[in-house]
């Protein structure tokens, strides 16, 4: 039925399909306290999780004051609507279209202190888990630090298209992990940086992935 393409019908029905679908699941959350200490502190932060797994941060983050970079293409229209039904700021652009006006918002948003803002480094169209050069710079010219975040889960849809991705299904677990917060000199070169963000990224994924499988952890 075409009633469903609108948007004031898909936004908020959308919306509660995933309050719900994520609510049925059990939750795990380790690490909060490394963005929350430095957002106490006046440090803006940078929330960091590879594209594939945004919905599990958004719904863990909905309702908190959270900007958030997302692409111009219409696949991302639906989630940012639904974001910003959650209490998130966009910023709409990426590295292919409005780059500059995207980067500009960031470093604005940035040089709040205590701001939040959420990336996918390697959204919108990839390549899988190849971070575009915009995250480091922000962090660099803003003094932000990043929080690389890891999302793992028991039951899920995978939709593949450049990555996978992740739509969490009831019933599961869902276990987050917000690493060690990361900080880049404006003097480190760009393939340093992006080295040691991926290390930091891989590092998150395997304390995550530990203690997934480690019931007294």
């Amino acid at each position: 039925m075409r009633i469903f393409d609108n948007q004031n019908i898909q936004v908020p029905l959308s919306s509660i399909i995933l309050k719900v679908l994520y609510g049925l699941n059990r939750k795990r959350v380790k690490g909060r306290e490394n963005y929350l200490n430095n957002i106490q502190n006046g440090r803006p932060v940078i929330i960091a999780v590879w594209h594939g797994h945004l919905l599990s941060i958004l719904h863990d983050l909905r309702n908190e004051k959270v900007n958030a970079v997302a692409g111009t293409h219409k696949d991302a229209d639906l989630i940012s609507k639904i974001a910003e039904k959650w209490g998130w700021s966009m910023i709409r652009g990426s590295s292919k279209e409005k780059g500059s006006a995207a980067y500009k918002a960031m470093i604005k948003t940035l040089k709040v202190p205590g701001s939040m803002l959420f990336i996918t480094p390697d959204g919108p169209t990839g390549p899988r888990r190849k971070p575009k050069p915009g995250i480091i710079r922000a962090a660099q010219a803003t003094d932000a630090v990043i929080i690389p975040t890891s999302v793992f889960s028991t039951k899920n849809w995978g939709f593949t298209n450049w990555d996978t991705f992740y739509l969490e299904k009831p019933f599961g677990k869902i276990f987050i992990e917000y690493g060690k917060p990361i900080e880049f000199d404006k003097k480190m070169n760009q393939d340093d940086c992006i080295a040691e963000f991926i290390s930091a990224m891989n590092q998150t994924e395997k304390f995550n992935l530990y203690n997934t499988n480690n019931k007294n952890v």
